[in-house]
C-alpha cells in the first residue's frame, strides 16, 4: 500500500511538472492593430487570436491604437475588453501613446493597413530593435501597405505595395514560368489587385518548416490577390506563389503569397493573403498562419499536423468562425 501511494504521488508530480513545463513553453504573441483600410480588421484580429490560442502553442495579447480608423460596428462586435477607451475616427490620426512592449513577446502579428498613421519615433525604434535582435514578426495582407516611407520597415517586410512605394523602394519580385525568381527594376508604383476570387497556391519551397508536408498546390478561398509588390527583398525566400490570371486583371505572373525574410537576428513571415473574414477562414490560411507565427518566434515548427480539412488543388476549405 505504501509503495502504491509513493507511485501515485510520483505520477501526480510528473503530471504537474509536465503541465507546468507545457505552460511555460507557450509562446507569447502580440497582435497589433487599430488603423486599416480593410474594414474587417477588428474581426480578423479576433479570428487570428482565437486560432493562435486554440492551437495550444500561444498566449495572445492585442495592442490597439487609441485612435482607430475603419473599425465601425465591428469594434463593438469584437471588443478587446481591456478597460481602455477607443475613438473611431473618419481619418487616421497618430497615437502618441501607442508604445507596445514588444520585448515582452516572442512574435508580433501586424494587422495594420494602408494609410495607417505613423507611430511615434520611439515605437518605430523599439519595433526595429525587437525584430533586429531576434524577435519574430508576421505580416498579414494590408500590413504590407503600411508605412511606405519607413525604410527599415520596407526591409523587414521584403515586399510591399501602395503607400508611395515605387522603383526607389526596390524591384518587383515574382517567379517566372521556369521557376526562376525575377527582380524587375522597371519604374512604376508598387501594389495592385483585381477583383476578389479563389486562387491556387503553389508551394515553391516544400522543405521549409512552414510548408513541409503540405499539398504542393491548394485552392485558397476568395481573397484579393496582391500583385506587383516591390521592395528591397533582401534575405527573402519565396515559399509559395499564386498565378495572377489576366481574366481577373492580373499580371500573368506567379506572384509571391508566402515569404520569409531574415532581418538581423529576427525572422519574418509575410503573407499577402487575408483580406476579409471569409479569406481568414480558409484552412490553408489558418494552418500557414500558425506555422508562420511559430517559425518566426522560434525558427522551428512543431505544429506539423496537416488538418484533415486542408484544401485540395480543386476545392477550398473553410471553418466558420464563432
Amino acid at each position: 500500500m505504501q509503495r502504491l501511494t509513493v507511485l501515485l504521488l510520483t505520477a501526480i508530480a510528473i503530471v504537474t511538472l509536465t503541465t507546468s513545463v507545457n505552460a511555460e513553453e507557450k509562446l507569447k504573441a502580440l497582435i497589433i492593430d487599430g488603423q486599416n483600410n480593410h474594414g474587417a480588421w477588428p474581426k480578423t484580429t479576433a479570428m487570428m487570436k482565437k486560432y493562435l490560442e486554440e492551437s495550444g502553442r500561444f498566449t495572445v495579447d492585442v495592442e490597439r491604437t487609441q485612435f482607430t480608423w475603419k473599425g465601425g460596428d465591428l469594434l463593438e462586435a469584437f471588443p478587446l475588453k481591456d478597460g481602455k477607451s477607443y475613438q473611431d475616427l473618419p481619418k487616421p490620426k497618430p497615437d502618441p501613446d501607442f508604445k507596445p512592449k514588444f520585448d515582452d513577446y516572442d512574435v508580433v502579428i501586424n494587422n495594420f493597413g494602408w494609410n495607417a498613421a505613423p507611430w511615434p519615433d520611439a515605437t518605430n525604434q523599439a519595433f526595429d530593435d525587437f525584430v533586429r535582435n531576434g524577435g519574430g514578426l508576421v505580416i498579414v495582407h494590408a500590413a504590407d501597405n503600411s508605412f511606405g516611407d519607413w525604410p527599415a520597415y520596407n526591409k523587414m517586410i521584403g515586399l510591399g505595395g501602395w503607400g508611395g512605394r515605387n522603383e526607389k523602394t526596390g524591384p518587383y519580385v515574382y517567379i517566372d514560368d521556369a521557376g526562376k525568381t525575377v527582380r524587375d527594376t522597371t519604374p512604376g508604383n508598387g501594389g495592385s489587385h483585381g477583383p476578389q476570387h479563389e486562387f491556387k497556391i503553389v508551394i515553391r519551397n516544400p522543405e521549409h518548416p512552414i510548408t513541409k508536408g503540405l499539398p504542393r498546390t491548394w485552392l485558397h478561398t476568395k481573397d484579393e490577390l496582391y500583385q506587383q509588390l516591390r521592395g528591397p527583398a533582401d534575405n527573402m525566400t519565396i515559399l509559395a506563389t499564386a498565378f495572377a490570371d489576366k481574366n481577373f486583371k492580373g499580371t500573368g505572373r506567379n506572384e509571391p503569397m508566402m515569404m520569409t525574410i531574415d532581418y538581423g537576428k529576427g525572422r519574418v513571415y509575410h503573407t499577402p493573403m487575408g483580406h476579409a473574414d471569409y479569406s481568414v477562414q480558409c484552412v490553408g490560411f489558418i494552418t500557414t498562419l500558425l506555422r508562420g507565427a511559430e517559425w518566426a518566434a522560434t525558427g522551428n515548427v512543431t505544429l506539423t499536423k496537416v488538418p484533415n480539412d486542408f484544401p485540395t488543388g480543386q476545392k477550398t476549405s473553410t471553418r466558420d468562425f464563432k
